[in-house]
């Protein structure tokens, strides 16, 4: 396997610096498909958020209550609140 360059390196580095970041922004970003989407689509949704949230140390508790209320608009406070801990 051959060696990665200092270029390769930096961008690997700079993703894990940020990997947080990266996942607040992600779920904002699925609050509003959450608002759009119906059926199978939302339920991927869901998945993908709880996958991120999980990602940012909410507690497994916490997003299972998310996903019992089905309501984008509870979800976008929460994250908003989250994005002001942070």
């Amino acid at each position: 396997m051959a060696e990665r360059s200092n270029y390769q390196n930096k961008v690997i580095r700079n993703y894990y610096d940020n990997r947080e970041s990266i996942s607040l922004q992600r779920c904002q970003e699925l609050v509003t498909e959450l608002y759009l989407a119906a059926g199978k689509k939302r339920e991927r949704h869901w998945k993908s958020l709880a996958t991120h949230l999980g990602n940012l140390g909410v507690p497994e508790a916490t997003i299972q209550h998310l996903r019992n209320q089905n309501n984008p608009e509870t979800v976008a406070h929460f994250i908003a609140n989250l994005a002001k801990k942070r």
